[in-house]
C-alpha cells in the first residue's frame, strides 16, 4: 500500500548537530551513514551542502531536532530551529513528535547597526515569533507525511513517493512553509527541512473483546486564512475559509487501517465580526462584494479534495446568528451543485434547558448520508476495500464548541462501523458499552476541542463536559462561564497582537530592513494598535 511506502529517499533527517561559528552556522546529519552538512553564511545569507571536516573545531556545539526555518526581521535574517520535541507515538511503526522548544538565532552578530526605534521594533517582532511557537501544537515526523490523509496516501505515484516529504507535503497544512521558502528552491537540501503541522494529534492502543488495535486522531489546521477568532471570519477572495482543520480519525487493527475524515471552517462568504468591547460583537455580512465568487470556489477546491460535501450549519436561527443561516441557505441553492448539501440544525435551541438526548435527531436526519459516503479502508494485503465518497463540512460561528460536539458524535458512528467491520465488536455490541474504550474516546475528542479552541479563541473549548461524559454538569456549565470571560478579555485586549504574530509567521506580511517606517507605528496598520478603533 502507498501509505507505507515510505522510502528513504523522502525522509528528513531526525538527528542532527548545530556547529555555530561566528561566519556560518553548521548543520550536521548525524543519522546512521550521513554525510551531508548544511553550512549558513551568517553574512551572505547563501545556504550550500559541505561535509564534516569543513565544520571548525571551534564552533559551539549544541544538538536539534529540525529546522522549521529562516524569517528576516528588521535586525537581518534569523535561524529558528527545534530545541526540544516530546515522542507522541508511532503511526504503522513512524515516529511522529510534537515540537515543545525553539530558538531563534540571528545571523548578525551584534544590533549595534541599529537606531533605538529599529532595535525596539525587532523585539516586538521577536515576540511575536516567540509567541505563536509558545502555541501548543506543532507536529512533526522524519519519515512519515503527516499532511495527508489515508486515502490520499494511498492513491498516490510511485513518483510521489521518491519527493521528500517538503516536496509532496499539503501546503495548506504546512505552518512553516513560509519560513522554508529558501530551502524548497534547493532539492538538494530538502532533507534537512522538517514540514510542521500545527493542530492536534493523539494516539492509544486500545482493546475490545481481547482484540488489541490502535485508535489514532489527527486535526489538521489549516494554515491559509489564519488566525484569531474575532479577526479572521469568513473566507478570503481564493475561497479559502477561516479557522479550516481537517480532522482524521484512524484505525490500525492486524495490518488493516480504516480512516474517517471530516472538515470544519468559517461560513463561506465574506462576513466579519470584529471586537468592540460588546460580550458577543454583531456580525456583518459584506454588502460590496460578490459573495457567490469565492463561495464557488470554496466548494470547488472541496470537492476536488474530499468529494461530496454534506453542510452542517449549526449556528442559532435566530438573532445575530439568523441571517448567516439564511445567506448560507440561500447560496448553497443558488450554486445548485448536486455535490453539495445542506442541513441546518439550530443545536442551541434545539439542546436547550441541557436536553442534549436532542442531537439524536441530527444523527438521524444525517445517518443515511454517512452510510452513502462511507470511509476509507485498506486491508492488511494493501488492497483498497471501500473509498470515502464524501464528507461532513461541520461549522458553527467559531467552528469550536458545537462543531466539535457534532463531530465526535459522526466519528463514534463511522467507529462503530469499522470495528464491527473489522471483527473487533460483535454483532450487536455498541461502542458506548465498552467502558474503558469510550473513556479514552471521550477524553480524546475533548482534547481535541481544546487545542483547536486554544489555537483559535485563546482558551480552552467550552461544552467539553459533554463531550468527555455525555451528560451536561452545571460545573460545565460554571468553567464555560470562565472560558467565556477569558475569550472576552483575550479577543478585545490581546487578539490584534496575536493575529498580527500569525500574520508575520505565516509570511503574509514581511518585514523589510531598509524600510524607513516600520508598519508599529502606522497606527492602522497593525491590529493591537487599532483595535480600539474598530467599528
Amino acid at each position: 500500500m502507498a501509505a507505507a511506502a515510505e522510502t528513504a529517499a523522502a525522509a528528513a533527517y531526525a538527528s542532527l548537530k548545530l556547529h555555530i561559528t561566528p561566519e556560518k552556522f553548521y548543520v550536521e546529519a548525524c543519522d546512521d551513514g550521513a554525510e551531508d552538512v548544511l553550512a549558513i553564511d551568517r553574512v551572505s545569507t547563501e545556504v550550500t551542502l559541505t561535509v564534516k571536516k569543513d565544520v571548525p573545531p571551534s564552533a559551539v556545539t549544541r544538538p536539534i531536532y529540525g529546522i522549521l526555518g529562516t524569517i528576516r526581521l528588521v535586525a537581518g535574517t534569523y535561524l529558528i530551529v527545534i530545541t526540544k520535541k516530546k515522542k507522541v507515538g508511532e503511526i504503522f511503526s513512524h515516529a511522529i513528535w510534537k515540537a515543545t522548544d525553539f530558538d531563534i538565532l540571528s545571523y548578525k552578530k551584534t544590533m549595534l547597526h541599529l537606531t533605538d526605534i529599529q532595535l525596539q521594533d525587532n523585539k516586538v517582532f521577536l515576540s511575536m515569533l516567540n509567541h505563536v511557537l509558545s502555541v501548543d501544537g506543532f507536529y512533526f515526523s522524519t519519515t512519515y507525511d503527516l499532511t495527508h490523509t489515508l486515502q490520499r496516501l494511498a492513491n498516490t505515484s510511485p513518483e510521489f513517493q521518491e519527493m521528500s516529504l517538503l516536496e509532496r507535503a499539503d501546503p495548506r497544512f504546512v505552518w512553516n512553509g513560509h519560513l522554508l521558502r529558501e530551502f524548497a528552491a534547493q532539492p538538494e537540501i530538502h532533507r534537512f527541512a522538517t514540514p510542521v503541522m500545527h493542530g492536534f494529534i493523539t494516539m492509544h492502543s486500545c482493546s475490545i473483546n481481547g482484540k488489541c488495535f490502535d485508535w489514532l486522531l489527527i486535526s489538521r489546521r489549516s494554515c491559509f486564512r489564519a488566525g484569531v477568532r474575532y479577526y479572521v471570519r469568513g473566507i478570503d477572495s481564493e475561497g479559502h475559509a477561516a479557522n479550516f482543520v481537517e480532522t482524521e480519525q484512524i484505525v490500525h487493527y492486524k495490518g488493516s487501517k480504516a480512516s474517517f475524515v471530516q472538515t470544519r471552517g468559517s461560513i463561506p462568504f465574506f462576513w466579519s465580526q470584529r471586537p468592540n468591547l460588546k460580550y458577543k460583537p454583531k456580525p456583518q455580512i459584506s454588502k460590496s462584494v460578490n459573495h457567490m465568487d469565492g463561495f464557488q470556489r470554496h466548494f470547488d477546491s472541496q470537492i476536488i479534495s474530499y468529494g461530496k460535501q454534506m453542510i452542517v450549519n449549526l449556528v442559532n436561527q435566530k438573532g445575530s446568528e439568523k441571517p448567516l443561516e439564511q445567506t448560507f441557505a440561500k447560496m448553497v441553492n443558488s450554486m445548485a451543485n448536486g455535490m453539495v448539501r445542506y442541513v441546518a440544525f439550530d443545536f442551541h435551541k434545539e439542546c436547550s434547558r441541557m436536553r442534549w438526548d436532542r442531537l439524536q435527531i441530527l444523527m438521524d436526519q444525517l445517518a443515511e448520508q454517512q452510510d452513502e459516503f462511507s470511509y476509507f479502508l485498506v486491508d492488511s494485503d494493501g488492497k483498497i476495500v471501500t473509498q470515502q465518497e464524501g464528507i461532513f463540512r461541520s461549522n458553527c460561528m467559531d467552528c469550536l464548541d458545537r462543531t466539535n460536539v457534532i463531530q465526535s458524535l459522526l466519528a463514534r458512528r463511522s467507529l462503530q462501523a469499522q470495528l464491527q467491520r473489522l471483527g473487533v465488536l460483535h454483532v450487536g455490541q455498541r461502542i458506548e458499552e465498552q467502558a474503558d474504550f469510550e473513556k479514552i474516546y471521550k477524553n480524546a475528542w475533548a482534547d481535541n476541542a481544546n487545542a483547536c479552541a486554544k489555537q483559535y479563541a485563546g482558551t480552552g473549548a467550552l461544552k467539553t463536559d459533554y463531550t468527555r461524559t455525555g451528560k451536561r454538569t452545571q460545573w460545565g456549565l460554571i468553567m464555560d462561564g470562565w472560558n467565556s470571560l477569558i475569550r472576552y478579555y483575550k479577543n478585545n485586549f490581546s487578539d490584534g497582537f496575536r493575529q498580527d504574530a500569525i500574520d508575520l509567521f505565516l509570511g503574509n506580511y514581511s518585514v523589510d530592513e531598509v524600510e524607513p517606517a516600520s508598519p508599529l507605528h502606522v497606527k492602522k496598520d497593525w491590529k493591537f494598535l487599532a483595535k480600539m478603533e474598530c467599528p
